[in-house]
């Protein structure tokens, strides 16, 4: 691989990028006419505008990435996550193009897209799954006898859904109906499919996931990260390795999501989610992500390991670089996503100009972030600024470096998420363990005075 076509924008074509120049691989950056003059722009070796503004003219456009990527004669492509990254008709479109997909190929993605016939393989491969439908939901299917089965509540679930989008609970037989009817049309808007599917609902669940990378011959873990901390499904706060998880939950999610990717034959990264259910102490898989996660960086403080590195040498023939004992875990990373929202006023997006930019330094301080001082947060895109990550021996020593490090980030011109994570990492329940997929919401954080 001598040439890397980047499609994607912000931090994560930042951290791309950066992997990229250290192996000596040049790099050419898709643009939008709103990111020709970003830090991603600036960093790579060359640019290639593929459209307008909006990410549905350009970024989401194709058959404009691929002509880009052609025409700037690079021979691999990689996706970032988001936008065209589990698109299995765009990475089956690069590869005919003799392109390098950097990514798994397009019939996983396919596969493990389908949460329907994701559940069906993770059944197989021996993972723990929750209560369900047997696949999706026939149009003729008696769902009230399948809820019945199932046990109230339940949540119904877009089969193409992701992103935590889909998704809706139902806590009796007479909500079911009208719910299995929204649930329909939201998923064939959405996703262009109306299939969907039901499960068995948590209370008071963690969300769990294991770090998967598989060379087609060698699959290994690099370990766990918790992802409880979420706001509308969306995750605000994650660590590795998972903590308060008990040995035998650890162990049979990790052997278990290897399994997964061994008996679809998995090349690249990917990630196997679960909900972990502390009061029973088991742990039921939610879906597979066949990308690069959000919160990769966590784990690669963890372990040492660069994944994107790892992507690149799966994706041209090389194979892993490393085997399962080689892979150990040293101490306990957390990483918070700083979005340009205004968290007093219903997280309204908030774009504009940064006029002022600090971010924390020192050993085990780590930023991702796609803008410096002076850079534009345009209104197109999603709100996430930044990633800031830390490393400490202990997890107690990780949240009292957070709670440093957001004191030393500054970020004036547009407002942003950094006071609700300084209140969240300073939370008692954070602290001890104790919150869960949907604490946010339910938490007495006064908003309007953050």
């Amino acid at each position: 691989m001598d040439h890397l076509f980047i499609a994607n924008r912000g931090e994560i074509a930042v951290r791309i990028i950066r992997t990229a120049q250290q192996l000596g691989i040049r790099t050419t950056l898709a643009v939008s006419e709103a990111d020709t003059d970003s830090l991603a722009a600036q960093m790579a070796d060359d640019t290639a505008l593929v459209g307008p503004a909006p990410a549905t003219a350009s970024y989401l456009n194709g058959e404009a990435v691929l002509k880009a990527a052609r025409d700037s004669g690079a021979d691999a492509l990689h996706p970032g996550f988001g936008f065209l990254s589990e698109n299995a008709d765009f990475a089956q479109m690069v590869s005919d193009a003799g392109i390098i997909w950097v990514g798994p190929d397009p019939e996983s993605i396919r596969l493990m897209g389908n949460k329907a016939a994701a559940r069906a393989a993770a059944v197989d491969a021996g993972v723990p799954t929750l209560a369900g439908s047997d696949g999706a939901l026939a149009a003729d299917a008696d769902v009230t006898a399948i809820a019945a089965e199932i046990g109230y509540p339940l949540v119904v679930k877009a089969s193409a859904g992701g992103g935590g989008r889909g998704i809706r609970r139902v806590e009796s037989a007479e909500q079911l109906p009208a719910t299995i009817d929204i649930a329909r049309a939201e998923a064939a808007a959405a996703f262009g499919d109306d299939a969907l599917y039901m499960e068995r609902f948590v209370d008071r669940a963690r969300h769990v996931e294991v770090q998967v990378l598989g060379d087609g011959e060698r699959y290994i873990h690099l370990g766990d990260r918790d992802c409880s901390m979420q706001r509308r499904q969306q995750k605000v706060i994650e660590e590795a390795e998972a903590p308060s998880l008990p040995d035998h939950v650890r162990d049979l999610i990790r052997s278990s999501s290897v399994e997964l990717a061994r008996r679809s034959g998995y090349k690249g990264a990917g990630t196997v989610e679960f909900l972990y259910d502390p009061a029973r102490e088991t742990a039921a898989f939610i879906e597979m992500n066949t990308r690069l996660q959000v919160e990769h960086p966590v784990t690669e403080f963890v372990t040492g390991i660069d994944i994107v590195a790892e992507q690149l040498r799966i994706a041209e023939g090389r194979g892993l670089s490393v085997t399962q004992d080689e892979v150990a875990f040293d101490g306990h990373a957390i990483e918070v996503r700083i979005n340009a929202e205004d968290p007093a006023h219903n997280f309204m997006p908030s774009p504009g100009t940064i006029t002022a930019l600090r971010w924390p330094d020192g050993e085990g301080v780590r930023i991702d972030s796609g803008f410096v001082e002076g850079g534009v947060v345009a209104p197109f895109y999603d709100s996430m600024l930044a990633k800031l990550i830390v490393h400490a021996p202990d997890r107690d020593q990780a949240i009292a470096k957070m709670e440093r490090a957001l004191d030393d980030t500054e970020i004036d011109g547009v407002k942003t998420t950094v006071p609700l994570l300084r209140a969240l990492i300073a939370r008692e329940e954070f602290a001890a363990v104790d919150h869960y997929s949907t604490f946010v919401e339910s938490a007495d954080i006064l908003l309007e005075k953050l």
